[in-house]
C-alpha cells in the first residue's frame, strides 16, 4: 500500500509505474483515444450477460481512463456515472491494471481501501467486476467491467465471467492488430 508521506493518509489509486509504456502501446494499436462502435456493442453485451446496468471497456492511461465501449441500460438510475472520461484516482479499474488480475466487490463500502472512492459518493456505484486485458505482449491495456447501484453477489460465477468477457475481448484485438500489419 502507498501512503501520502506528509499526511499518511491511504492512497486510495496504486501507483502505476507502466503507464507510459502502456500508453504508447495504446497509441500503437489505436485505442484510447476515441469512441468505439465495437467496443460499445461489447460492452452492452458484458452489462446483458452480467445482468449489469452499466458496463465498459476501459483503457488506462498515466492519468486519465478513457471508456472507448460503454453502455448503460436504459431503465439505469440518472447519474453522471459512467462517463467516457475519468481520472485515474476514480473508480476501480486502476487497481486492477496494477494488480493484474480480476477484481470483484460485491459492496464496494465493505472496504476501506474502496469505499472512499469518488465514484461511490458522487455517482452511487456499490459493486464492480473487473478483469485485465493483457495483450500477447504482456501488457495490461485496460479492462473489461461492469457495475451496479446496488450490492451485487457476483460469486465465482461472475468472477469466471467478467475474465471469460475480457480474454474474449483480447482475441477480438489481437485481431484487429492482426489485420492492421496485413493491411
Amino acid at each position: 500500500m502507498t501512503y501520502y508521506e506528509s499526511t499518511g493518509h491511504l492512497l486510495l489509486t496504486p501507483v502505476d509505474r507502466e503507464a507510459p509504456a502502456r500508453v504508447q502501446r495504446l497509441r500503437e494499436l489505436g485505442l484510447g483515444e476515441r469512441v468505439d462502435a465495437e467496443l460499445d456493442a461489447f460492452a452492452r453485451r458484458v452489462a446483458d450477460v452480467l445482468a449489469a446496468p452499466y458496463a465498459g471497456v476501459n483503457f488506462i492511461g498515466e492519468e486519465r481512463q478513457f471508456f472507448a465501449g460503454l453502455h448503460h441500460a436504459a431503465e439505469a438510475p440518472a447519474s453522471a456515472y459512467p462517463a467516457r472520461v475519468l481520472a485515474r484516482d476514480r473508480g476501480y479499474c486502476p487497481h486492477v491494471v496494477v494488480r493484474r488480475r480480476a477484481l470483484v466487490l460485491e459492496d464496494v463500502r465493505d472496504f476501506a481501501r474502496f469505499a472512499g472512492n469518488a465514484v461511490v459518493d458522487e455517482s452511487g456505484v456499490r459493486s464492480y467486476a473487473g478483469a485485465p486485458l493483457t495483450d500477447r505482449r504482456g501488457f495490461v491495456l485496460g479492462t473489461v467491467c461492469a457495475v451496479d447501484v446496488v450490492p451485487r453477489r457476483w460469486g465465482t460465477e461472475g468472477l469466471a465471467t467478467v475474465k471469460s468477457l475480457a480474454a474474449e475481448l483480447v482475441e477480438l484485438l489481437h485481431a484487429r492488430e492482426d489485420r492492421r500489419r496485413t493491411a
